[in-house]
């Protein structure tokens, strides 16, 4: 049965059903296994043809809980949640591709996603071509007879880089193709990929979802059909989610609309002030319109997210030099928290890609990512501009 409410109404109020001691905030349900009255409920459950728990492995109240939240801030049909966010862009790919099948990418993906391609596809026989996402019609010229998958992220991580999703939605359906969206950067509260034309979204739930840094997540959701298959390969391979985990997140997405508001207004109001700071080439952020993909990004989100990237005059080094001069700002490997977060991908979490694979994807010696967390922005932007000219002395 379809909601009748507004979609932050229904983060706050989808809950599992009360137990007889009526609490208000839903317990966790910290259980590995359930248990039946009898054989005939055993055996229907173990047939599937009950919707029962059998195994937290295979479903949980607690982490059915967050699944349903997920759905209806998306508009999905169905969907199921892992363990991370890679094990559920993993999880994706395993349950379509078939030896001697091909999947096109985006350039400009997660360094981990990277290596999955790179690595370990060919041990399977899977093959790949990369897109420049600035030339998203030439899509259709890597089509080939075996292509099973496009696959995207938008914006993308770390050079925000905006791929128009409904133009890949045509190219897909032309050609019987499945599209799936990584939707981390945005959420669904600033985009949602199903409606413009994609057949499954992939969220790693660690970053905006949680919001706090506190547990890890992924969630796929889409068309019935294609989350049964994601399921089959969970429910066998194991990266599921652990109810503690699930009862955190969901928890979480009760304030996903007001976070991600006040992360994006803070990210652009920082944004325009650094454009004209004396000691950055660039400044990138969807809703600055000299983002080169700009009038995509207005038409497919309704803010810009909680990201900014920028390139310090100086390269490399320099941009070293202005991590170690932040005071304020954390340095870590995550992002989309409520603290504000620096970091330098050529140095970390790219570094294994070739200086040449960095640069396609626009991975440059000296662009920093910022995650620009809820404290306020005049702080944020104020340990930012000391850090410049700290490591521009």
């Amino acid at each position: 049965m379809k909601s009748t409410y507004h979609p932050e109404t229904d983060a706050v109020r989808i809950q599992t059903h009360r137990t007889e001691q009526m609490e208000h905030a839903t317990p966790m349900f910290l259980t590995s296994s359930f248990v039946f009255d009898n054989a005939e409920d055993m055996r229907a459950a173990f047939a599937d043809e009950t919707d029962d728990n059998i195994y937290s492995r295979f479903s949980n109240p607690t982490v059915d809980e967050f699944v349903r939240k997920m759905v209806a801030l998306e508009k999905a049909e169905d969907g199921f949640a892992t363990a991370s966010g890679m094990s559920a862009v993993f999880a994706s790919f395993m349950a379509f591709l078939k030896t001697g099948e091909h999947i096109i990418s985006s350039r400009s993906i997660f360094g981990s996603t990277h290596t999955v391609f790179t690595k370990f596809f060919p041990k399977w026989g899977f093959s790949f071509d990369y897109f420049d996402m600035n030339d998203p019609a030439a899509v259709e010229a890597l089509v080939k007879p075996n292509t099973r998958i496009i696959y995207i992220e938008t914006p993308s991580n770390p050079g925000l880089e905006i791929v128009d999703i409904a133009l890949l939605a045509t190219i897909a359906k032309k050609h019987n193709l499945l599209l799936f969206v990584d939707n981390c950067f945005a959420t669904p509260v600033l985009q949602r990929p199903l409606e413009l034309g994609a057949d499954l979204v992939i969220h790693s739930a660690t970053k905006w979802i949680d919001g706090q840094g506190r547990v890890l997540g992924g969630a796929v959701v889409g068309r019935k059909d294609l989350v049964k298959e994601v399921y089959t390969f969970c429910r066998s391979t194991g990266p599921s989610m652990s109810p503690f985990n699930a009862w955190v997140l969901s928890k979480s997405l009760e304030t996903l609309h007001v976070r991600m508001n006040r992360h994006s207004e803070s990210a652009l109001t920082i944004a325009k002030k650094l454009e004209s700071n004396p000691h950055l080439e660039w400044v990138k952020y969807p809703m600055l319109p000299s983002h080169p993909q700009h009038e995509i990004a207005k038409k497919q989100m309704t803010q810009g997210g909680g990201i900014v990237c920028f390139e310090i005059k100086g390269g490399l080094e320099q941009g070293r030099r202005f991590l170690n001069n932040l005071k304020m700002l954390s340095l870590t490997a995550n992002l989309g928290d409520s603290r504000s977060i620096a970091s330098h991908p050529s140095s970390t979490t790219h570094a294994k890609l070739t200086e040449e694979e960095r640069l396609k994807v626009s991975i440059t010696p000296g662009l920093i990512r910022i995650s620009v967390g809820l404290e306020h922005p005049d702080d944020i932007l104020q340990d930012i501009e000391q850090a410049l000219e700290k490591s521009m002395g």
